[in-house]
């Protein structure tokens, strides 16, 4: 809302994005947790739920209810990766809100050409060997270990040049306190100029 209050600028679009095994999902849940003005639509899967990950991580579906979904025009993204769908659904944002999304640098660019004005928070890992130990830590196959880490040298050029900012995931507090700071100083940006 403007100082006077008579208007409300449209919702930011925050996209956390980067290669699989950088913590975007404990970064984001941690975000909404420290600012009650954030909305995180989450994101749907047709792969099989890991070992031990939580419920909320995904909207598990199959393959079928998936593609209906696409097919209605009902994701704002999606992807294929590994023989497996993911994808945003096209969000209803709580008036007041700001919304984050939280996915690959596939939809990150998809969501930036329809949303020029999102802002991009691009995540890397501090060294590729500590994004290896990650996604060992999560229980991924071999197979897709190596297939992440080959994919994480691809996306990371496209992602630093999409990115608005870059953030190392070294340290969960400093990271989260980072993307909050990015967070606030856009909406004063943006209030100013509504």
């Amino acid at each position: 809302m403007t100082e006077g209050g008579s208007q409300r600028r449209a919702p930011l679009v925050v996209v956390v994005s980067g290669p699989g095994g950088v913590g975007k999902g404990t970064i984001v849940e941690a975000l909404v947790q420290r600012d009650p003005g954030l909305y995180l639509s989450r994101s749907w899967t047709t792969r099989a739920q890991r070992p031990g990950e939580s419920d909320g991580a995904y909207v598990f579906t199959d393959r079928a209810t998936f593609q209906r979904r696409i097919d209605e025009g009902g994701f704002l993204e999606w992807t294929e990766f590994l023989g497996n769908y993911y994808g945003t659904p096209t969000p209803e944002v709580t008036p007041g809100h700001d919304l984050v999304l939280e996915i690959e640098v596939d939809g990150a660019k998809q969501v930036k050409a329809r949303h020029p004005d999102a802002i991009l928070v691009f995540v890397l890992p501090p060294s590729r060997s500590e994004q290896e130990r990650r996604l060992r830590g999560r229980g991924d196959p071999e197979t897709n270990v190596q297939a992440r880490l080959r994919k994480a040298e691809e996306e990371e050029p496209v992602g630093r040049a999409l990115a608005d900012h870059i953030v190392v995931n070294d340290h969960l507090d400093d990271t989260v306190d980072a993307m909050l700071t990015v967070i606030r100083d856009e909406r004063r940006r943006r209030d100013r100029g509504a």
